[in-house]
């Protein structure tokens, strides 16, 4: 990836479980706000997801876009985009690190480029922006699964 904005955090629980809700693209509008509406429209031979067409609706920005996926197993996932009405290029990934404890570090590295002109500085600040509230979220739903407490 070119230009990119990363960050990370840690879930308490293991790479596999924390791989395992990031793979589950029913459950993403359960946990995501941004995503309104998934369909996995190719799985690979490793049984999880090779192409996904996800609606998105963060308010003023209406969005579908399909990404395709590759998977290193339990490691990490990346994304690139197939097409899209609003971005030329998505490309990001989950790069998953056990930790002490049982518990595992998430990195979400992410580059975009939208059609419409815009300052690199405000193109990497909504970067941070959806890489925070993706972590932020993705921690929540793995320790609820964990500790029993998810829904949808």
């Amino acid at each position: 990836m070119a230009e990119h904005t990363r960050s990370s955090i840690i879930v308490d629980a293991t790479p596999t479980t924390v791989m395992a809700v990031i793979a589950d693209f029913a459950a993403y509008p359960a946990w995501t706000g941004e995503v309104k509406e998934i369909e996995v429209l190719e799985t690979g031979e490793n049984g999880r997801a090779a192409q996904v067409r996800l609606v998105l609706d963060a308010g003023a920005i209406r969005d579908e876009h399909v990404l395709a996926y590759t998977w290193d197993g339990d490691r990490e996932c990346s994304w690139t985009l197939v097409r899209s009405q609003m971005l030329r290029s998505l490309d990001g990934s989950y790069t998953l690190a056990p930790a002490a404890g049982g518990r595992t570090e998430v990195t979400y590295q992410l580059a975009v480029d939208v059609k419409i002109p815009m300052l690199g500085m405000i193109k990497r600040k909504a970067e941070k922006v959806i890489i925070d509230r993706a972590l932020a979220g993705l921690k929540k739903r793995v320790e609820d699964i964990a500790a029993g407490r998810a829904q949808g």
